[in-house]
């Protein structure tokens, strides 16, 4: 697992204080520094995760020049209470509270993807996997 994003504007930064604050709240603790994403992360990983259609879109088009087979998707295709609203706003404009709302939409997604993950698993185990519509 890793995370970098699309663009540059934040590469070499650590993580945001107010991203630090939710963390530790949650009994999180949060290391390292931003990256954008390289043409290598295409071909190590089986899944890249986009928070909005904007960098959906750049991932798409990166997956195409570098020629990767990784699925790429949507983190809240995964939110059971997207209600069809599948962009994670940017906390920096939400403010005092964007950031703690972030951190609930992320947590729910993460905790559906998780439990997609383990059920795929399982069926994997026990021979083929019965087709989904629902597949991302």
């Amino acid at each position: 697992m890793d995370s970098a994003g699309t663009g540059s504007w934040h590469v070499g930064d650590p993580p945001d204080p107010r991203a630090l604050d939710i963390a530790s709240r949650q009994g999180i603790e949060l290391h390292g520094t931003a990256r954008s994403v390289r043409p290598k992360d295409f071909l190590e990983f089986d899944l890249m995760l986009a928070m909005d259609q904007d960098n959906l879109r750049n991932l798409e088009k990166g997956r195409e020049r570098w020629d990767g087979s990784t699925r790429i998707a949507l983190l809240r295709d995964f939110d059971p209470e997207s209600n069809g609203e599948l962009d994670v706003p940017d906390p920096y404009y939400g403010g005092p509270a964007g950031f703690d709302h972030v951190f609930d939409l992320v947590l729910r997604s993460c905790s559906s993807l998780l439990s997609d993950l383990q059920a795929r698993k399982l069926r994997s185990r026990h021979g083929p996997p019965s087709p989904r519509s629902d597949d991302p």
